[in-house]
């Protein structure tokens, strides 16, 4: 007999007023015969999303005061009634069989989780392209079907798991690492997560290479807490590849090169480093047109995310020191 449980489907949401309309289009134009609930969370946005929404009939509401994803991710799940909870993003679009497709893999009851992957919605974007074929590699060649880790943008979780585990952790108070954490909570309970790669949302991509950057640096940030949250996750979980391993120490061996011993060493470094990640980039491509593009934003994103590690080590080591500032 068929897996159909009544379905809720969870977006966050915060000034997506561009994007959200596709979203929900595209849920209200699924394939899955049974009960499908969608939530949206409106975290606090500042732009016409409360209005964008709001006309669409059958959509559930609710606002809540800047809090973070994570956050409104659990006042959304608070408020289902689903058995399965479904979770994408506000700047993804599903695709017609996405529910379906994700609760075909419910298959044992140790299966608290099954995760999908990424489509790109904005092809026309080179930036956005070098995003979507980097995953396109990892999902590809590096996630097995029952992995260590899924992202929040795309799975789909039992609620009794969901509820049992207490969601996810709103000291993430950024998008970055509440899913990893979730994730490493639910093998520690002795579950397993699943990996469709075709059950898929397209996405809108970073297109602007500024605040790509700013996000690197915020994933650096909070990647601190998450070792420390998880400090046996530190060599990294199956989306890990070793460059990123790798990359990160050299990049902040080269900019602390430029202390000492000086600029010269810095140049060499830093030249080696560009050229490791050209070779990357036209690897991971398989495409001399991005090839290129790619190597120089991997080269800057390592320094960014370095950038931020390091602020993230001090603050974090501030606030055990201290305990009186908040993260």
């Amino acid at each position: 007999m068929p897996f159909s449980p009544a379905v809720s489907v969870i977006i966050p949401a915060y000034n997506c007023s561009g994007t959200i309309a596709g979203t929900l289009e595209a849920l209200l134009a699924q394939t899955y015969p049974g009960v499908i609930e969608i939530i949206v969370v409106d975290d606090g946005s500042l732009d016409s999303t409360r209005d964008v929404i709001k006309g669409f009939q059958g959509v559930k509401y609710l606002y809540q005061a800047n809090a973070g994803p994570a956050s409104a991710r659990n006042l959304g799940a608070k408020n289902a009634s689903g058995e399965v909870l479904f979770f994408t993003d506000s700047d993804c679009v599903p695709e017609k069989g996405w529910i379906e497709k994700m609760l075909s893999g419910f298959e044992a009851t140790d299966i608290a989780v099954v995760a999908g992957s990424y489509g790109i919605a904005n092809p026309q974007d080179a930036l956005a392209c070098i995003i979507q074929q980097e995953i396109f590699f990892r999902h590809t060649y590096l996630m097995p079907e029952f992995p260590q880790a899924f992202g929040s943008y795309n799975f789909s979780i039992r609620r009794s798991v969901f509820e049992t585990l207490g969601g996810f952790n709103t000291d993430y108070r950024r998008a970055s690492g509440e899913d990893n954490d979730l994730s490493y909570k639910i093998l520690a309970a002795g579950l397993r997560i699943r990996f469709m790669k075709d059950a898929v949302v397209l996405h809108y991509h970073q297109n602007s290479f500024k605040k790509y950057l700013k996000e690197q640096f915020r994933h650096g940030f909070w990647r601190v807490k998450m070792y420390i949250d998880h400090p046996r996750m530190a060599k990294g979980d199956d989306y890990t590849f070793w460059k990123d391993i790798v990359e990160v120490p050299l990049a902040g061996g080269a900019a602390l090169s430029l202390i000492w011993p000086g600029p010269k060493m810095f140049l060499g470094l830093a030249g080696f480093f560009l050229i490791f990640e050209i070779i990357a980039g036209f690897s991971i491509m398989r495409s001399k047109g991005l090839g290129l593009g790619a190597g120089m934003v991997f080269f800057f994103r390592a320094f960014a995310r370095a950038a931020g590690f390091f602020i993230g080590a001090v603050s974090f080591i501030k606030y055990f020191l201290f305990r009186h500032k908040k993260i």
